[in-house]
């Protein structure tokens, strides 16, 4: 059995928590612990602002059910009427993730049957000791870039295994790969580094840079882009010598699809062929317009997929040149 990061953060932290509110003579310090385990998050940015929303929860919570206690008692009906005002207001204050959390603290205060100072004091401390732990925790995330260049390397390597299928097809040949598993992956891998980016970017509180995400953005459009070529690759028919051509632009493409490259000598290419192949007779049979056809719109989406990654390089290429090394 293998432990993870967060599971011996969550053991350490809770321990440690407990601990702390012990040495601090605070009463229910074991609550320290539980809140430190429900404040463990995978990001930085994350715990900070769950620990953030949970001491604002509680400073409401106790609020409000100061004034019932007052007014009701120490009872299960006080309780009740502190839920019925406390959860829409943490909704509508976008503070629901404390809603538990100071629930169990207001519970305390019922146990106790006590408003005195000392109580809120209590409460308060234990909030900030379990969320003040798991943030100092979570200041330490291991880093995923190293991760993520290996991902997108994987993913390139999808991406040009596929072009270099669609090419052979459009030279009339079996593809030596089976299409629809490489997509599949292509796709899960696509959304298991979005996911890495997202959390790589929330790990940083100071210098955050987007370039990790909107790498994957344009891999995504690119994505869906194939979907599109991989029909019209199927659906054409025979060989002509513009499926030729294409198809040689099709295998340089995969040659140089990398993320470095700016892609704007193949987008000429393709725009190219893609004028001369308006300027060309037209055709004389239902089935060479069919296939020409197909392979216009081949064309064009094989130009919008090498577009997409030229307007990245454009925006984005000041970032490539600060990327982490390998």
């Amino acid at each position: 059995m293998k432990l993870g990061m967060r599971t011996l953060k969550t053991a350490f932290g809770a321990t440690l928590a407990i601990l702390i509110a012990e040495f601090l003579k605070l009463d229910y310090a074991v609550s320290a612990g539980v809140i430190t385990v429900l404040s463990i998050q995978n990001t930085k940015k994350s715990s900070l602002l769950l620990a953030i929303q949970r001491v604002y929860s509680t400073v409401l919570a106790l609020s409000i059910s100061a004034v019932l206690f007052l007014i009701f008692g120490y009872n299960a009906i006080s309780f009740g009427l502190y839920l019925l005002l406390f959860i829409p207001l943490a909704v509508r204050l976008k503070v629901t993730d404390g809603i538990v959390v100071s629930s169990v603290l207001v519970t305390h205060i019922l146990v106790e049957k006590s408003l005195a100072l000392h109580w809120f004091v209590n409460e308060m401390a234990l909030m900030i000791v379990g969320a003040g732990i798991a943030i100092l925790l979570n200041l330490y995330m291991p880093k995923l870039d190293r991760g993520i260049r290996a991902d997108q390397k994987k993913v390139e390597l999808l991406m040009r295994q596929i072009l270099f299928s669609m090419a052979q097809r459009l030279r009339g040949e079996e593809p030596y790969l089976e299409l629809d598993h490489r997509f599949d992956e292509l796709k899960q891998l696509l959304q298991n580094l979005e996911e890495n980016a997202v959390r790589n970017m929330e790990n940083s509180f100071l210098k955050s840079s987007p370039y990790f995400l909107k790498y994957v953005d344009m891999r995504l459009i690119q994505f869906r882009v194939l979907t599109q070529m991989k029909r019209h690759s199927a659906a054409f028919q025979g060989v002509s010598e513009p499926s030729r051509i294409l198809s040689r632009l099709t295998e340089k493409t995969a040659l140089e699809l990398s993320e470095d490259n700016p892609a704007e000598e193949l987008v000429m290419g393709v725009t190219k062929m893609v004028h001369d192949f308006r300027k060309s007779e037209l055709p004389v049979s239902r089935e060479e317009f069919e296939n020409r056809a197909v392979l216009f719109q081949f064309m064009n989406d094989l130009r919008y997929f090498l577009e997409i990654k030229r307007d990245f390089y454009v925006e984005f290429q000041t970032m490539q040149k600060e990327k982490v090394p390998e």
